[in-house]
């Protein structure tokens, strides 16, 4: 099973919780077998069955492989830490001390899996049309902070801009990642945040 410190993290429900856990359990056991048998060998049943829960369960968690490979119990997490940030930090600087607040309670187990789901949603092809609109979606939940860490609406174009920025140095920080083993994926994440804050000067 996968060690996430679920509890360690900002306050969430006790429901929120434990549908995390459970989740982070389900994912675990699918990386294992894509990893054992490879993706497109792999059914939803068969993950079912080695995770010791029936098949509705599972579809009651995840409604596909692709939802079990891009699902991220983190960025709700993530969201509310950089929400929950002193008013006078700026954006960024709010960022990347939330996103701080929740990898310090990522173990080792859990940071495999992430590495693990990382690899594939750039290796599958099907995983990498759907991982676009995942980005979408997540440059919209750190537009909506952005916009309101500055004053201004969500539609505002330069939070927009601002919001993209943001998540494409964090993309830049994880795909740097895979490429590199060794190398600390969140001391990449927080180096990049540090560079666009300084302009992303060279």
């Amino acid at each position: 099973m996968s060690d996430l410190r679920l509890d360690d993290c900002p306050p969430v429900g006790r429901r929120e919780r434990k549908k995390a856990r459970t989740r982070a359990a389900l994912q675990h056991e699918a990386l294992r077998l894509f990893r054992e048998k490879g993706y497109d060998r792999t059914t939803m049943e068969e993950i079912a069955e080695a995770a010791d829960v029936s098949p509705s369960t599972l579809f009651r968690h995840f409604s596909s492989k692709e939802a079990l490979v891009l699902t991220d119990e983190y960025d709700p997490l993530i969201i509310e830490a950089c929400r929950s940030q002193p008013a006078e930090l700026g954006a960024v600087e709010a960022i990347r001390r939330g996103m701080g607040e929740v990898f310090a309670h990522v173990s080792e187990g859990a940071l495999a899996d992430i590495r693990d789901r990382a690899e594939l949603a750039v290796s599958v092809p099907d995983l990498r049309a759907a991982m676009l609109d995942q980005l979408a979606r997540s440059i919209r939940d750190v537009t909506g902070v952005v916009a309101e860490r500055v004053g201004r609406p969500s539609d505002d174009f330069a939070v927009a801009t601002l919001a993209g920025a943001i998540m494409g140095v964090m993309l830049s920080a994880e795909l740097y990642w895979i490429g590199h083993p060794g190398s600390d994926l969140f001391a990449l994440i927080d180096e990049a945040l540090v560079h666009l804050e300084r302009g992303l000067t060279l």
